[in-house]
């Protein structure tokens, strides 16, 4: 059976060729989002500053809900500091630190932020040292109130030498003047005090005082709320080999004090070692791993959906090709499931050799967008992409399973069919289509159009990615009734014909009417090139045009202050914006990220969703649509949600929700407000009370103002910018959000998605036409013996490319009216969706051409070939 397919397959390159193309590109995408999702598994961070530790213990930073994907925390937990004098005691431990972490930046000589890595957490106290690698130390510890120590690359940018002295903004203080003691040559040492200033500034020291360095401020500095007689995390050096066993003893000292029961945060303590210390020493890169595995996971359905039709249209091409030397097969005694057998060896011979170039690609192509997501800012750039064997496995089985599928069905009918109906039939096409193919299309059409109305329920990304699964739905679903609408377009074409039509005219005609289901193939596989384009594109850009129209809508103030660099806004900033001429309005806002546990249809279920931290006077600056209740009593135990979420998870006014703060702190709060712009504000907004200690920075992010419009407010908050260091003042109006250049990050990676898979579907349907057109031989070749000129065959091969291109683009739009129609009625209130103008112009023009040149070519190419030695020549 093997050689039997072999040499078949011998015979049949062009065809062939189309399906080893399926298959190297399908191999690609599948292996490309394996590695993505495998990183987000297995991808582990460089310990950075923790290199120098052998055992860390912190807080989990995942989230792990049960029989699901663990979810990264982005905000840095804490542990009781009593267990830093417990490990301490530990047999095997050498030294242990227990390290504090605070906003901290250096002005340089001309009053501008030197710019750091983490500036939410780059100040440290100077026993942190004993966590790095080797550190060589320029200097002496600091050891007053006054004192500090740099890094390198601090020092360098700064200009500063031990000895001199600098400007350093440290927890939201006023910058104060500090003494370089020491220059510690070591990456991410950060900025750093002595320990009993970084206790001070940091809140741990159970007072928020003056740090001695006069850097006092009325307001005091960073909001610490809670984290008093607590660290971040507990390093521990060991003896040589005593790294399990301290580790080992550490979990049991744990367990005895009962898992951190008094440590504020309210997470699961842990302890880390060798790789697993990347993600405690930067919590919010690790949540980049998350990121990858959302984006694997989303890609991967429509990946799938996409290639299982590229590759039975393949598939189909090739064996339809074949039916007469199967059917001479079953005329001399072959079985159907021989039948069966020989197609699936000959296409799993082929996709064996397409799939091994089609893995190494996707491992290239894996990084290829990593380096996207790195310079997009999405993930950080030390996460390292993980290589193993399991993608290009799982690539091998998934598309062997779809080979064997595709093959196999392919094969069905000629296999089916008795010996001598299969022989009458290998010549031409069933002059019927299957009533039960043409039905099962009709009901995805259906059941595309009915999944489209989701827009219309749920205004979210969700609904959104509805469009896109409708519109890929209701392509098979012509793909199977294609048949059927192909013959009747002969048919209509047929009776319209007039009595002198032209030659090529008349014979396009009788082929379309004649070939129905050849044709449909093809015109099936633009059309879903055509829909898939049109929905996912346009589904991305009315998200995005909607998301800015609720943030425009919603924002009433002017102008956003913030201090990036100085890992938040400065306390007292606010205070100073309030008291500034012109200013009607001031409120603080910032960004957190929560995991809401909640039951639908009785079964438990969590979601990570980003939330906004607010305070009573938001009201002030921001509208949110609010339909019940009031964001003025955010304060204390409370949340306001957005009415999407409020319905679907019973959380009206007055209900308290299961909510799990960025540190790992599990809350219980009731929900005072519910508002209807959850698309550009987030379906969660805690109350600054509520989320008070359980930030990394402690600072406000930034601070919403509202003015009166007038030069002179714009100039007093200018100026007020200015006088601070690191404060950056700018429009909240920053675009339309109708541009693609308004992007954010996950948009240019869908769209980046969608041009591969573009790339991929027009190539695979290229070789098709080829395959398809090139399988006409004998039909030209009988052709021009009956007299037929070669100028008449290339008209006639152009009318019938024109009827594809046509049909195509005509059955892709109207498979993509309804979706995006009910898309923009949902999102944009009208009945058209956001997005480019040139978009259909461009995929038209694209559809158009691909289908004349692929059918041109190989019909130029056949033309060369005697119409005697183009007979005899066996296919």
């Amino acid at each position: 059976m093997l050689h039997l397919a072999v040499r078949m397959a011998g015979h049949r390159i062009t065809a062939l060729l189309a399906v080893a193309c399926a298959v190297l590109g399908g191999a690609a995408l599948i292996t490309g989002t394996g590695v993505l999702a495998e990183s987000g598994l297995r991808s582990q961070l460089p310990a950075g500053r923790l290199a120098g530790a052998d055992v860390v213990v912190s807080s989990d930073q995942s989230f792990r809900p049960a029989g699901d994907l663990p979810i990264a925390l982005p905000e840095r937990g804490t542990v009781p500091a009593a267990l830093v004098d417990r490990l301490a005691a530990l047999p095997g431990v050498t030294a242990a630190v227990g390290d504090v972490g605070f906003p901290a930046a250096v002005l340089d000589t001309d009053g501008r932020v030197v710019p750091v890595e983490e500036p939410q957490a780059a100040g440290h106290g100077w026993s942190s040292t004993k966590l790095l690698t080797d550190p060589k130390v320029s200097g002496a510890a600091p050891a007053g109130a006054a004192e500090v120590a740099l890094d390198s690359a601090t020092a360098e940018a700064a200009g500063v030498r031990a000895g001199d002295r600098v400007e350093v903004v440290a927890a939201g203080r006023s910058a104060a003047t500090y003494r370089v003691t020491a220059v510690v040559d070591a990456p991410g040492a950060g900025i750093l005090f002595a320990d009993r200033t970084a206790a001070r500034l940091s809140g741990r020291g159970g007072g928020e005082g003056n740090d001695g360095s006069g850097s006092s401020e009325g307001t005091g500095g960073a909001t610490t709320g809670g984290r008093t007689g607590t660290v971040d995390l507990v390093g521990l050096r060991t003896e040589p080999g005593a790294e399990e066993s301290v580790a080992a003893a550490a979990r049991e000292t744990i367990e005895d004090a009962g898992k951190a029961a008094s440590g504020g945060a309210g997470a699961d303590v842990i302890v880390s070692t060798g790789s697993g210390r990347g993600d405690i020493a930067s919590p919010g890169a690790g949540a980049a791993r998350s990121l990858l595995i959302l984006l694997a996971g989303s890609l991967s359905g429509i990946i799938m959906m996409v290639i299982g039709f590229v590759m039975a249209s393949a598939l189909a091409v090739s064996i339809g090709g074949q039916r007469r030397d199967l059917a001479l097969m079953r005329a001399v005694g072959a079985t159907p499931r021989q039948i069966r057998r020989l197609a699936a060896a000959q296409a799993s011979i082929i996709a064996a050799v397409a799939v091994v170039p089609g893995v190494g690609l996707g491992y290239l192509l894996a990084g290829q967008f990593r380096r996207m997501l790195v310079d997009r800012e999405v993930i950080p750039a030390g996460l390292p992409l993980t290589y193993s064997p399991l993608p290009a496995l799982a690539t091998v089985l998934l598309l062997g399973l779809a080979v064997q599928v595709s093959a196999r069905s392919a094969a069905w009918r000629t296999s089916r069919l008795p010996a001598t109906e299969a022989v009458a039939e290998s010549r031409s096409e069933p002059r019927t289509p299957s009533k039960i193919r043409i039905r099962a299309g009709l009901l995805l059409i259906v059941a595309a159009m009915t999944l489209s109305a989701v827009p219309l329920l749920s205004r979210t990304v969700l609904g959104a990615a509805a469009t896109s699964m409708a519109g890929i739905i209701g392509a098979i679903g012509l793909a199977l009734a294609g048949p059927a609408l192909v013959r009747g377009i002969g048919d209509t074409a047929a009776r319209r014909l007039r009595p002198g039509v032209s030659a090529p005219t008349w014979l396009a005609v009788a082929n379309i009417r004649g070939y129905a289901l050849r044709l449909s193939g093809v015109v099936s596989a633009l059309a879903m090139a055509v829909v898939f384009v049109l929905t996912y594109t346009l589904a991305q850009t009315t998200v995005m045009s909607a998301t800015a129209q609720d943030t425009r809508t919603g924002t009433l103030a002017q102008r956003s202050l913030s201090a990036p660099g100085l890992g938040g806004v400065p306390a007292g900033v606010l205070a100073d914006v309030t008291r500034t001429d012109g200013v009607r309005a001031a409120a603080p806002v910032s960004d957190t990220t929560v995991v809401w546990e909640y039951e639908m249809f009785g079964e438990p279920e969590v979601e990570a969703a980003s939330a906004m931290i607010l305070t009573p006077a938001a009201p002030d600056v921001l509208d949110l649509g609010v339909r019940d209740g009031s964001l003025a009593r955010l304060t204390g135990d409370t949340v306001a949600v957005d009415s999407e979420v409020a319905r679907s998870r019973d959380a009206g006014v007055g209900k308290r929700i299961d909510l799990v703060l960025g540190d790992g702190s599990r809350v219980s709060p009731e929900v005072v407000a519910v508002y209807d712009r959850g698309l550009g504000f987030g379906p969660v907004a805690v109350s600054h009370d509520l989320a008070e200690g359980h930030t990394t920075a402690g600072l406000d992010q930034r601070v919403l103002v509202r003015t009166d419009g007038t030069d002179a407010a714009l100039r007093e908050l200018t100026e007020l910018a200015a006088s601070r260091p690191g404060l950056v003042l700018e429009p909240t109006d920053t675009g339309s959000g109708d541009s693609l250049s308004d992007a954010p990050a996950t948009v240019w990676i869908n769209l980046a998605t969608i041009v591969v898979l573009l790339g991929y579907l027009l190539l695979s349907i290229a070789n098709k036409l080829v395959a398809t057109t090139a399988q006409r031989r004998n039909e030209i070749a009988t052709l021009r013996l009956n007299g037929t000129t070669p100028r008449q065959i290339l008209a006639m091969m152009r009318r019938e490319a024109a009827v594809i291109g046509v049909a195509a683009v005509a059955t892709g739009v109207l498979l993509s009216v309804v979706p995006l129609v009910l898309l923009g009625v949902g999102f944009l209130d009208r009945p058209w969706p956001a997005g480019p103008v040139w978009l259909l112009p461009a995929v038209a023009l694209t559809v158009i051409c691909t289908a004349f040149v692929t059918v041109e070519l190989p019909t130029r190419q056949a033309l060369r070939t005697a119409p005697a030695h183009a007979l005899s020549a066996r296919e």
